[in-house]
């Protein structure tokens, strides 16, 4: 049974959630502040983390940035009020994988949950058969996660790492964002596909030396992304 973590200060909604987590198969332990929560996830026994953005003590962010500098490998579907594109570009540039907005359908939370977990486990398992891909400087080794530009080796986020894997895999192909959603995150249509353009220019601004005019992760105007091999 896969074991989710909500990190949730308002009982009435951790409630629910816990209710249709629990109705669909999964172990889920709540904690309702911050501190407690990086407490839980750093035990690392969760496949995933549902990770609130206003919390009492350690917002989201600061737990999500903790997480990730303690290399803690786990999704992170972060849970937002807030509709303003800065919230959800600094979660996802402090590592979080995806992010879905209050007020939400218990059902297409379930569903999010399951594409992310789904999709990560594709990843990784296809990913560490394969021997390294190249592009240039660029150096992407699959059975170590680890990325070398120039023989430096550039850290990345999980959802940017697999972002780029995929690009490289599939170099010289055009990829609108609603199918490079679909294919990193596992989903269609029910996520926000700027969830795309955020991993993009952040991983512009690891790999390129100028990410105004990127020279791998190129932009094919009306059609969407290609990666230059």
């Amino acid at each position: 049974m896969q074991k989710i973590l909500i990190v949730e200060d308002d009982p009435a909604i951790s409630r629910i959630e816990r209710d249709y987590l629990e109705l669909s198969q999964f172990s889920v332990t709540v904690t309702e502040n911050g501190e407690a929560g990086l407490r839980e996830a750093l035990k690392g026994e969760y496949d995933l983390i549902l990770l609130d953005v206003m919390l009492p003590g350690i917002d989201g962010f600061a737990v999500c940035r903790a997480l990730r500098e303690k290399q803690v490998d786990v999704p992170i579907l972060m849970v937002t009020a807030r509709s303003e594109d800065r919230d959800k570009i600094r979660g996802l540039g402090l590592g979080a994988d995806d992010y879905i907005e209050k007020p939400f359908s218990p059902a297409v939370l379930v569903a999010r949950i399951r594409a992310n977990l789904a999709q990560y486990a594709r990843l990784r398992q296809g990913a560490a058969q394969e021997e390294a891909l190249t592009a240039g400087a660029l150096r992407l080794e699959p059975r170590s996660r680890r990325v070398f530009l120039s023989e430096k080796e550039i850290p990345l986020k999980n959802k940017e790492y697999e972002l780029l894997w995929f690009f490289m895999r599939n170099a010289g192909m055009v990829f609108d964002r609603e199918t490079l959603y679909e294919r990193v995150w596992g989903m269609e249509a029910l996520g926000d596909n700027a969830t795309v353009a955020v991993h993009i220019n952040r991983l512009r601004e690891k790999l390129e030396e100028n990410p105004a005019e990127p020279q791998y992760i190129v932009t094919v105007r009306g059609a969407g992304y290609r990666f230059e091999g």
